[in-house]
């Protein structure tokens, strides 16, 4: 059977990862594009690196007939999704990639993202998208939240962890490096590469991180009791990976069990030998995890790293991931590409 699905935002960085990993899809159809500044031009105009495929030329949103589409990638800016998706059809399979739906409770998407939540009924339903967390869920959801990359690479090194107990739950400190494709592809001054590259620096530092929420949120609840982390975030002068690095407290080789544990049986997430820390470098332009346990020189401390690509697992192969269960398919169709080294 196929599948004819819709991609909104067609002309953004995970507009385009979705139609890299669908083209290798074996029962997906992309059959409508949309954007908004580059209506009317073509996928091959906007992005030559996939002029090989051939694909509907991009249109606005309200061009597109959802009545023959199955499932709709959403890959609208924040602030965007919650009115796009509230005029689409209600029976319409949906996955959002923003950050629109990802926080259940109203007050703390307005908290993070400065403005009230304006589609509530629809929250109610919205399931949060972390495959390997929520794969029951996600399976018979109709509208799935896409988790923030960020908050992806968090969860991957501390989740079952957190479930466990194995760590004290007070004092974690995570360490983030995000390349500069997370940023979306608008034009800012701050980005430009002669601002940018040879250089490496801190951003929302202080608790100011909107993905923080995602991770009160997640770590709260799998805990059981409120958990808040400290995070500082920097940016890379790099196109694509996340390296999350956290520092616990806790058994090291406990630590390493756990996750090891955890991740047995999980398709994209690996566990590395004990002592050893993950590259961004070896799951570039993948939809793996890598996640690594270091014990500290200090007694009763340890180091979780994970590497993801934000663009692939962190985002549009997350959502390709969902989607599949949405629809029926093994899980890791269209997604089992190796990574790209060097």
């Amino acid at each position: 059977m196929t599948h004819s699905i819709a991609i909104l935002g067609a002309s953004g960085y995970t507009g385009a990862e979705l139609v890299r990993l669908i083209a290798g899809h074996p029962s997906i159809e992309i059959k409508a594009l949309s954007a908004d500044r580059k209506a009317g031009q073509t996928m091959a105009e906007v992005f030559p690196h996939l002029r090989h495929l051939d694909l509907p030329a991009l249109v606005k949103i309200e061009e597109i007939d959802f009545g023959q589409i199955d499932l709709c990638f959403c890959a609208l800016p924040h602030k965007t999704s919650q009115a796009v998706i509230s005029a689409l059809p209600r029976d319409l399979k949906i996955v959002d990639l923003s950050a629109d739906f990802r926080l259940r409770d109203p007050a703390a998407y307005e908290k993070w993202y400065g403005n009230p939540h304006a589609a509530l009924e629809l929250q109610k339903e919205a399931v949060y998208g972390l495959t390997e967390f929520y794969r029951d869920e996600i399976r018979s959801a109709r509208l799935v939240a896409g988790t923030g990359c960020n908050a992806a690479a968090g969860q991957f090194a501390l989740m079952p962890l957190v479930k466990a107990g194995v760590i004290d739950l007070d004092d974690i400190i995570m360490d983030l490096k995000a390349a500069v494709s997370g940023a979306g592809r608008s034009l800012k001054e701050n980005l430009l590469h002669a601002e940018l590259s040879e250089g490496y620096h801190g951003y929302s530092m202080g608790g100011t991180h909107r993905h923080l929420g995602e991770f009160d949120q997640e770590f709260t609840k799998a805990a059981g009791r409120d958990v808040r982390v400290q995070l500082t975030p920097h940016l890379l002068p790099a196109n694509r990976g996340i390296l999350m690095t956290c520092y616990v407290r806790g058994d090291a080789q406990e630590i390493h069990d756990t996750l090891a544990k955890a991740y047995a049986d999980e398709p994209f997430v690996l566990t590395l030998p004990f002592g050893e820390a993950p590259s961004t470098h070896h799951v570039r332009g993948s939809n793996f995890c890598h996640v690594g346990v270091v014990a500290d020189r200090l007694p009763g401390r340890a180091i979780v790293v994970s590497a993801i690509d934000n663009l692939t697992k962190g985002s549009s192969g997350q959502a390709l991931q969902n989607a599949n269960l949405m629809l029926g398919e093994d899980e890791t169709s269209g997604l089992m590409l190796a990574p790209i080294f060097p």
